[in-house]
């Protein structure tokens, strides 16, 4: 289904129970990205009090879809005027119980330092800059993720562990077992960042894994 507003084709894909907003100018939303929505949302029945943040949300979809049927604050960031655009149509649509804050900008300045969050999703682009043509479809700067595909995981990897909740997790998307393997060196490098990569799922598209303190 299509409709064409402000002469640009917005179309709606149906993601798990929600329909979501986006067009071409922005990364589609991935089907499969449901699974990143159910472990959320199920790692939230253990969770402890506090608000969820979701890290690169682009139109919103994995963050909104994880709190169906909740109603803790939600926070979705991201640096693309048009995806939180798209996201806040999306966020209307969905409904939830609890309040939804959209922040646009560089992720790294829209986190105040005392903000704890109980659970942090995570999505940002794990494409290698050298393969991005190899995805013509989506916007380049949707999925270009540096040289080894890792520069904004880093920088997501490094929020979280300043921002996580004691007892929390977060459920960081990936690209691959490699980049999995990448991210346990980068942590272990790091005793800094605080943070321990307990569980992977790996799925014909991409991988999940989930941080903990």
């Amino acid at each position: 289904m299509t409709v064409d507003v402000e002469q640009v084709r917005t179309e709606l894909i149906e993601f798990g129970s929600l329909s979501i907003q986006y067009d071409d100018r922005v990364l589609r939303p991935r089907r499969w990205t449901t699974a990143q929505s159910a472990w959320a949302s199920a790692l939230l029945e253990s969770a402890p009090e506090g608000p969820v943040l979701e890290l690169c949300a682009g139109v919103g979809h994995i963050g909104l879809l994880a709190m169906t049927g909740q109603s803790r604050p939600l926070v979705l960031v991201d640096s693309s005027q048009i995806a939180c655009d798209h996201a806040a149509v999306n966020r209307e649509q969905a409904g939830l119980a609890g309040p939804v804050e959209i922040r646009c900008g560089r992720m790294e300045n829209l986190i105040a330092d005392e903000e704890r969050f109980a659970l942090i999703i995570a999505d940002p682009p794990w494409v290698r800059s050298a393969d991005t043509d190899d995805h013509a479809d989506d916007p380049v700067h949707a999925i270009d993720g540096g040289e080894d595909g890792l520069d904004l995981v880093r920088t997501c990897v490094e929020l979280i562990g300043r921002h996580l909740a004691d007892d929390g997790s977060a459920v960081l998307q990936l690209g691959n077992l490699e980049q999995v393997a990448a991210v346990s060196d980068y942590l272990a490098d790091q005793p800094d960042v605080d943070l321990r990569l307990v569980e992977h799922r790996a799925y014909e598209k991409g991988v999940l894994v989930r941080l903990v303190k």
